[in-house]
């Protein structure tokens, strides 16, 4: 028999109005908002549902995002659709973790909003992302190692995209390697630092603090994290990992071959865009995927929960 999971989009989908369908028709969605900005002290939905510029401003787009991930879930559990599994892409992996049941909402709530002040925070100077296209990640990791300054692989999305990291004159070096050695595309990406790179190590030390007083429950579902592709069973590696995260690479293909290995058949997509159902079609023809970003997606995935 086949397996269920809910995936997490992280940042760069977000738009303006991001579950507000969800909020104004269902009051679990609506608490979950109200849980978010007593918990940070902001009128989340607000940032989530009106035009603004903060939306983009990393330290806003990860509770803004967090908070709709949550909402969804909310009212698909509600709805009695569950999950063998949860996995999520960098701050996606705090939606995991809600899925996953391994804290009290207001502390991940909390916990993501210092994540992203922390990001914001670790390195002024900027640097650099790029998204690569047409090279392995063996190859891509080698050219990084050769680079003068520090450059790194970000995210290992699926076969054939890979997102690398660091200073911007060694991305921009790098770039140039890679695609002398084959890279079809190096697309500089718009960020406001070099996420999941050693520069950020900073941030995960601050997180490391905020985390040392909150309490951490064994998941009722197993999650995969970022830094191992792994499952996570154990609460007490929980911590550990998520300070890890912030710096380290997230291994998504390998989250992807994990699931698809262990008889993972569907796949639920819970938040906006379809970054993640992208990334999956890369990999496999057999799956089912469905996102859920709108409350008219709702009815397509809750059909397929009844067969």
């Amino acid at each position: 028999m086949g397996k269920t999971a809910f995936i997490f989009p992280g940042q760069g989908a977000q738009y303006c109005g991001m579950g507000k369908d969800f909020f104004e028709t269902f009051p679990t969605a609506r608490g979950v908002y109200v849980t978010a900005g007593e918990a940070v002290g902001m009128d989340v939905a607000q940032l989530c549902f009106t035009e603004n510029r903060d939306l983009d401003i990393t330290e806003y787009t990860q509770i803004a995002m967090l908070a709709t991930e949550v909402a969804i879930l909310k009212v698909l559990e509600e709805k009695g659709l569950r999950a063998d599994c949860a996995a999520g892409l960098s701050l996606g992996e705090y939606g995991a973790l809600a899925a996953a049941g391994v804290m009290e909402l207001p502390q991940l709530f909390w916990l993501i909003r210092c994540r992203g002040i922390f990001m914001q925070e670790a390195y002024p100077a900027g640097g650099a992302m790029a998204a690569v296209l047409g090279l392995d990640a063996d190859r891509i990791a080698g050219i990084c190692r050769e680079t003068t300054g520090i450059v790194s692989i970000a995210n290992d999305n699926c076969p054939g995209q890979i997102v690398i990291t660091g200073e911007a004159p060694a991305v921009e070096a790098a770039c140039e390697k890679l695609k002398e050695a084959g890279a079809k595309r190096c697309i500089p990406l718009n960020v406001s630092g070099p996420f999941h790179s050693q520069l950020l190590a900073p941030a995960g030390k601050r997180l490391a603090e905020e985390l040392e007083g909150i309490q951490v429950r064994s998941p009722r579902i197993p999650y995969l994290c970022n830094v191992e592709a792994d499952y996570v069973t154990d609460s007490a590696r929980i911590k550990d990992l998520l300070i890890r995260q912030v710096s380290s690479t997230v291994r998504w293909r390998e989250t992807m071959e994990r699931m698809l290995a262990d008889g993972v058949d569907t796949f639920v997509e819970i938040g906006p865009g379809r970054t993640l159902s992208g990334f999956l079609r890369k990999m496999s023809r057999d799956v089912k995927v469905f996102n859920v970003a709108k409350v008219e997606d709702l009815e397509a995935v809750l059909a397929q929960a009844q067969k």
